[in-house]
């Protein structure tokens, strides 16, 4: 039952458009609570960003009814309240990593019960030199694979649509132009500077969904992000053994790199797309990024990966 004041922030362009629930449905659900719920509907990109940040401190409670890309938004637009709402999220998107991740049901009147039931945990969120991601942030080849699917596919074959663009379109061409980047990597007091193909930093049970940590490896809330850099490939498709023994957990040190770290700064040679959430962060050289400890709470069922 909701007790509290509470914001919704509705995507109606998240998702599959086939079976996406209306407002109206969204509220039904809520029943008699629906009359504490006020609706804000987003026009445009960046938008659910803008009526967070305009919005949240109005309300104690603000539901994110939308994709991994719109929570990005939300939780950004709250990130620079001094007083932040608990966060709902009712998952439409292609993919909804997140709420896989920390047990939000994909199912519309579920994940309406677990706002309900009002048990909210802290959540760790990274900060990416000036922006926000929630829950991974990665470079390397594959890291175009998510904002160079068309949405219009992306709501109409959802996770498929990036299997058949990242692995059907595009990954002969990544393998044949795989080249190294230079980069010094400081992180919590360590120095490693070397040729990498690939990293990823995430506060996620798997990295860039190629491969699943260990269930003592993650904690949602500990204030330390998993990091993994592959480095020192002879061959493009020497690549697909690595994800083997990614999925084996072998991290070698040579090839494989897997640590943990509250404070990361990169230094590339030359300027680096990196994706966030599903979205791109456009070319930089030099980046800071940094763990916000229970930076924000949200609605979830309770688990083995919240200390």
């Amino acid at each position: 039952m909701i007790e509290k004041t509470t914001l919704l922030i509705y995507n109606p362009r998240a998702g599959k458009s086939i079976g996406r629930p209306k407002p109206k449905e969204i509220l039904e659900r809520f029943g008699a609570d629906a009359e504490k719920i006020h609706i804000a509907v987003t026009a445009y990109p960046g938008h659910a960003k803008e009526i967070a940040a305009l919005e949240g401190n109005r309300y104690e409670t603000v539901i994110c009814c939308g994709g991994d890309g719109t929570l990005n938004e939300v939780i950004s637009g709250l990130s620079g309240l001094e007083s932040r709402p608990v966060i709902g999220y009712i998952p439409m998107g292609s993919t909804n990593d997140l709420a896989n991740n920390i047990g939000i049901p994909s199912a519309m009147s579920n994940a309406v019960k677990v706002i309900e039931q009002g048990e909210s945990r802290g959540f760790d969120i990274g900060a990416f030199n000036d922006r926000c991601f929630t829950y991974i942030a990665s470079f390397g080849p594959g890291v175009s694979v998510s904002y160079s699917t068309p949405q219009r596919i992306k709501n109409v074959l959802g996770y498929s649509a990036y299997i058949l663009n990242g692995f059907g379109l595009q990954l002969i061409p990544t393998m044949k132009a795989l080249k190294p980047k230079h980069i010094c990597v400081e992180y919590d007091g360590n120095v490693l500077e070397d040729d990498f193909y690939f990293g990823t930093i995430s506060n996620s049970l798997s990295a860039a969904g190629m491969f699943k940590f260990r269930k003592d490896e993650v904690r949602f809330n500990d204030g330390k992000f998993e990091v993994v850099l592959i480095r020192k490939v002879k061959t493009p498709f020497q690549i697909f053994s690595l994800l083997k023994k990614m999925r084996l957990h072998e991290y070698d040190g040579e090839t494989l790199v897997h640590f943990q770290a509250s404070k990361l700064h990169f230094t590339f040679e030359k300027p680096e797309s990196w994706t966030m959430d599903g979205e791109c962060s456009g070319p930089v050289s030099d980046i800071h990024i940094e763990v916000r400890n229970n930076a924000v709470r949200i609605y979830c069922p309770d688990s083995e990966y919240f200390v």
